[in-house]
């Protein structure tokens, strides 16, 4: 009886992962990631001396779902990232930040992938990328 409990307890904590797992959908690709569409054409404006230019990255379609993001430029320098599109999945949402961290820190696409979010970080430097080379 003194075994019972703990095996109890141990049985549901070892079933929580498997009630809250969301399985991906599938695009029907069989690549994990093509090109959906081109990265956009830079919006430039310029204050006080200072040019911004915005450019959204290519729409790439991955097996979770769309990514593509913007990219602010402040001069020459990486002001800020935004997602344009990205994954209704746990994992994505938590991903986003760290990768819009490292790309800021790194102020270019060559930024680790997160760990559990494979597809989505992949995407999303291909995208970031493909928004920077649109910049010249």
């Amino acid at each position: 009886m003194k075994r019972a409990i703990p095996v109890l307890v141990l049985s549901v904590a070892g079933l929580i992962p498997v009630w809250r797992y969301a399985p991906s959908h599938d695009t029907g690709s069989s690549s994990a990631t093509q090109a959906a569409a081109p990265a956009s054409t830079p919006s430039v404006s310029s204050s006080g001396g200072t040019t911004t230019t915005v450019v959204s990255g290519s729409t790439l379609d991955t097996e979770k779902g769309p990514v593509q993001v913007e990219v602010t430029f402040s001069g020459d320098r990486i002001a800020s990232v935004r997602m344009l599109q990205q994954p209704d999945h746990p994992q994505t949402r938590a991903a986003v930040p760290k990768l819009i961290e490292e790309t800021l820190r790194a102020q270019s696409a060559d930024i680790d992938t997160v760990s559990g979010a494979t597809i989505t970080s992949d995407g999303y430097k291909e995208s970031l990328q493909a928004a920077i080379d649109a910049r010249g």
